[in-house]
């Protein structure tokens, strides 16, 4: 039986922790915040929205607690804008699968006690760089996943997989009830995706919460010095909703309505800040000479525009749960740690880094060419012409980035892709034009611009 060490006690790591205690380990937890502390006290560290593959991993090890209360994420609703005000288009596709997005502070709560009464260990208190190496020498392999700072420190930057040096955008987040659980036209329950061409994205996800249930999480994602940007003044939840429906009026007035009577979940329920994407290398050397690994956002942080975080998370802890079963008695050395890294990074890691630098750079022409194409998609169930077909691709391929993202980075490849699935790239877009452009017109006129919607809204 090896003993196997883990530091923090988000998402990450608990994961680890049952994932390695259900295969025969003895796992120690070391956390700095209690279970009631976690639940009564903290903020939540992200949205952490997961699809399907990942909330799988839950289920195999009993975890999955709230799936018969959480509202399920049927797919994405997209509205893209080029200039402020102008609703150009929108995409609505349905996943194959729904996903969820549970409050992490009640995942960990229950998780430690879950960990506790299934006969892991947990010990209290903060982990300092020699308390670190201390833990390293009485365990066969110790894994930090402790988030993106603090002990994050000792890993160092790989740079052949970095694609940023510093953040992207300026983020804020707040969790909100008092708002309906759909929107008119939208025949499943989506996350919501406001892309703003000159200003940032702005997103709306289901979201399970701690104390009111199915409710929803709000990410703002800023371009520096933009009309967006104004959330790092925020000092508590009021001021940050505040901030939050005075942008939805001025920039997405069409949600006003929907989010004007919201209010905070929780008075700890909200986040401004920001992320510089990176990728670290798996191994890092104590003082000693020992290794420890890296998991979850020590490993690799990403921008929250693509909600991959909390999946490469979930991911890179079930291919490390694989690789410490198949190591049987070999050591769990430094070169093995970075072999599991690198399984995760070739089949999972590498392409929702490439994802979410796609949604946050410029949308290349032929991007644009597939947003015409799919141009009246609407996410009726059951509906399989070849616009759905391209919206449901693209809703797909944030539940796993391989399927989609290696087209999307390559122009020739988008137009054969779009050509595929519906006959002709040429008639796909000419078909799709004179809808868009009369939506344009309306939208000179002052009405609203009419863009397809299913017939019944869920």
């Amino acid at each position: 039986m090896r003993k196997i060490a883990i530091i923090g006690s988000g998402q990450a790591g608990l994961l680890c922790a049952h994932g390695l205690l259900k295969g025969g380990n003895a796992v120690t937890l070391y956390s700095d915040k209690r279970p009631q502390a976690w639940l009564d006290e903290s903020r939540p560290t992200g949205t952490a929205g997961r699809f399907d593959t990942s909330l799988q991993f839950e289920r195999d090890l009993g975890l999955a607690h709230w799936e018969a209360e959480a509202p399920e994420v049927g797919g994405a609703h997209m509205i893209f804008c080029p200039s402020l005000g102008n609703r150009l288009a929108t995409m609505t596709g349905r996943l194959t699968r729904p996903g969820a997005a549970i409050d992490l502070r009640l995942q960990s709560h229950r998780w430690m006690l879950d960990l506790l009464e299934r006969g892991g260990s947990i010990e209290y208190g903060e982990v300092t760089i020699p308390r670190l190496d201390e833990i390293a020498q009485e365990h066969d392999l110790t894994l930090v996943a402790t988030g993106k700072f603090g002990l994050a420190s000792l890993f160092e930057r790989d740079d052949s997989r970095c694609v940023y040096y510093g953040p992207q955008r300026n983020l804020a987040m707040v969790c909100i009830t008092n708002v309906r659980l759909g929107f008119d036209g939208i025949p499943f329950l989506p996350f919501r995706f406001n892309a703003l061409a000159p200003v940032g994205e702005a997103f709306w996800i289901p979201y399970h919460h701690k104390d009111v249930g199915p409710s929803w999480n709000c990410i703002f994602e800023a371009k520096a010095g933009g009309p967006m940007d104004r959330f790092q003044g925020a000092k508590t939840a009021t001021m940050a909703l505040e901030i939050a429906k005075s942008v939805v009026r001025e920039l997405m007035p069409w949600d006003h309505e929907w989010i004007k009577d919201a209010t905070m979940s929780d008075e700890n329920g909200w986040l401004v800040g920001s992320v510089t994407p990176v990728v670290k290398k798996a191994a890092a050397r104590l003082p000693s000479g020992r290794h420890v690994m890296a998991m979850g956002d020590t490993a690799m942080s990403v921008d929250p525009i693509a909600g991959q975080g909390a999946n490469n998370g979930n991911r890179l802890a079930y291919y490390l749960v694989q690789s410490v079963a198949a190591r049987g008695d070999r050591p769990l050395d430094a070169a093995w740690m970075q072999e599991t890294f690198d399984t995760f990074w070739h089949a999972h890691g590498k392409y929702s880094n490439d994802w979410t630098k796609l949604l946050l750079e410029p949308a290349s022409l032929a991007t644009k060419l597939f947003l015409i194409a799919q141009y009246g998609s609407d996410g009726t169930e059951g509906r399989d012409d070849d616009r759905q077909a391209l919206a449901n691709a693209f809703a797909d391929n944030f539940e796993f980035p391989g399927r989609l993202t290696p087209t999307f980075q390559s122009d020739p490849d988008i137009r054969a892709f779009i050509a595929e699935k519906t006959g002709s790239l040429f008639r796909s877009v000419a078909r799709n034009v004179p809808g868009i452009l009369r939506a344009q017109l309306r939208q000179r006129l002052g009405k609203d611009p009419a863009h397809p919607a299913a017939a019944t809204a869920a």
